[in-house]
């Protein structure tokens, strides 16, 4: 069996802590506030400066997708290793990323006809995503080889579920990614959209009136979700994504903990550029994925 290297695009939003412990590289997408100079997301923008300049400036960011030659850059010095590439994309519904990184498979695999390059289309994003990365990291320190890996990444991703809140349908709209969510819109003063990400659909849930009830209302769907499957959170791993409320996010955290009897293992997720130009400030969610040796 031969060794893998895992890669995601950033759009996973995986603590550095978690990126350095498994060895996972990051494509990064670009971000761009005038729509002439890019930035490559963590390293040429922080996630603090980018929702500052949301802030303070109150302007729509643009996203570009990682281009075939940046997929092409990041794995070519693997396959040269020897080693075989394992990679998880935002969902197709989302960004081009994945088609980026197909391309760049095709192309690799004529001048290395020995390496198997999996490309995954994670249906997911942000912490969803990252938790879904996880599991591969998880499965490559268990042996799992990266067919066996991909195999249950596939199967593991259609369980994989974000429900979540943010202050304002703006960023959302403006960045064309309303789709069912538009039956929330509304001008309702303090109005807060509540939404599920469900096997790559935004799926509108209902709205209420105010931060906290949004907050409230969010775990309660995750209540709902394990009353409605029967499933056992103990087969799940959760996570907190969060863009600028760490308070908040730490109050989800808590109510998550008591509901499914333990710590979260991980930090709060940073929800970064690529997800973040299209939620805003304020957005904040619960992640969970099946684990991997629970199916």
């Amino acid at each position: 069996m031969r060794a893998y290297q895992i890669f995601s695009d950033s759009s996973c939003d995986l603590p550095d802590s978690l990126l350095k412990e498994y060895r996972i590289k990051l494509i990064p997408f670009y971000v761009s506030f005038d729509q002439e100079t890019y930035f490559k997301e963590n390293i040429e923008i922080t996630k603090e400066a980018f929702y500052e300049t949301l802030s303070t400036k109150r302007i729509f960011a643009k996203t570009s997708l990682p281009s075939v030659q940046d997929y092409m850059n990041e794995f070519r010095p693997a396959l040269k290793e020897g080693l075989d590439i394992l990679c998880l994309c935002l969902t197709q519904k989302f960004s081009g990323s994945y088609q980026s990184a197909v391309n760049a498979k095709h192309i690799l695999e004529e001048q290395y006809p020995e390496a198997n390059i999996t490309i995954i289309d994670s249906i997911q994003a942000t912490g969803g995503q990252g938790l879904l990365l996880l599991q591969m990291a998880y499965m490559q320190k268990a042996g799992f080889s990266i067919e066996d890996a991909a195999d249950r990444i596939h199967k593991i991703k259609t369980k994989s579920r974000i429900m979540f809140t943010v202050d304002t349908l703006d960023y959302l709209a403006k960045g064309r990614r309303l789709g069912k969510v538009v039956a929330l819109a509304g001008n309702m003063l303090d109005l807060k959209p509540l939404i599920q990400l469900k096997e790559a659909e935004l799926i509108p849930y209902s709205k209420v009136r105010g931060r906290k009830k949004s907050l409230d209302k969010i775990y309660e769907m995750v209540e709902e979700y394990f009353a409605e499957t029967g499933d056992n959170t103990s087969d799940y791993d959760f996570c907190i994504a969060n863009t600028t409320t760490m308070k908040d996010a730490h109050y989800l955290q808590g109510r998550v903990e008591q509901f499914i009897g333990r710590k979260i293992a991980y930090p709060v997720f940073q929800i970064g550029v690529t997800i973040g130009t299209y939620t805003g400030p304020g957005a904040i969610g619960i992640c969970f994925v099946r684990k991997y040796d629970r199916i």
